[in-house]
């Protein structure tokens, strides 16, 4: 099933929107950072909601297909000079030109799912880094979850455990973490996916989960990974 392309537009509006949840991100920061190096590319940084989290790395390349992302993450951090902002899709040719740039690691949160060509695009990846080097990913779970939000938001898929290892191994990659995430979202997710059918993501919502589920969610997930969650995280290593 290939989703509708999201405007411009709505990508920006969608971007804003999760800049309600700040504990929510929050937590999936504290997930990735630990996995990031000093010099860090970040595919699919929109307005720079994790961007700002790795402002200390001695180098930072963030890549975006949407112009009026980059042009808004370019306000947002004008004097710092570690910052190189690309308008550039994981899947172009002159996406290997960034091995120049001698990066130890690649954030990619919640954009997989919108690439065409996964394949492709963890080849890319795997061919920019050293060795050693690691892909950190937070990607939707459960193709059982795909609905209309998914859809309008332009995702052509959901992940598993199962499949994506499978998939990353083939490009070469050591799986070395691939845990499932925020099992409340799973269930939340499915109702709105599967019983309202809903086409977009509530604020009200977002709001009330950011404040009221994450707080003890993330502390529980941090002492034992759940079963199912919404998302995947996975931590790929350039053997």
């Amino acid at each position: 099933m290939r989703p509708p392309n999201p405007t411009s537009e709505y990508i920006l509006r969608d971007q804003e929107r999760m800049q309600l949840a700040p504990n929510y991100f929050e937590w999936q920061a504290r997930s990735v950072k630990e996995h990031v190096g000093r010099r860090v590319l970040e595919i699919g940084c929109g307005l720079g909601n994790f961007t700002r989290h790795v402002l200390d790395r001695e180098f930072v390349v963030g890549i975006d297909v949407e112009e009026a992302c980059l042009e808004r993450l370019r306000h947002r951090f004008p004097d710092c000079s570690n910052v190189l902002v690309r308008l550039l899709d994981v899947l172009d040719p002159e996406f290997l030109e960034l091995k120049r740039y001698h990066l130890d690691s690649i954030v990619m949160l919640n954009v997989l799912e919108h690439v065409p060509d996964d394949v492709l695009a963890l080849r890319h990846m795997h061919a920019v880094l050293p060795s050693g080097g690691n892909v950190i990913l937070i990607l939707p779970a459960f193709e059982s979850l795909y609905g209309p939000i998914d859809a309008n938001l332009g995702h052509y898929r959901r992940y598993s455990k199962v499949p994506f290892r499978t998939l990353a191994e083939r490009q070469g990659f050591h799986v070395r973490i691939l845990r499932y995430m925020n099992c409340v979202g799973f269930l939340g997710w499915w109702v709105n996916a599967r019983i309202f059918k809903r086409t977009n993501q509530s604020e009200a919502q977002i709001t009330f989960f950011d404040s009221k589920v994450v707080p003890l969610l993330s502390r529980l997930e941090a002492m034992s990974a759940p079963p199912v969650g919404q998302s995947l995280f996975a931590v790929l290593e350039k053997g």
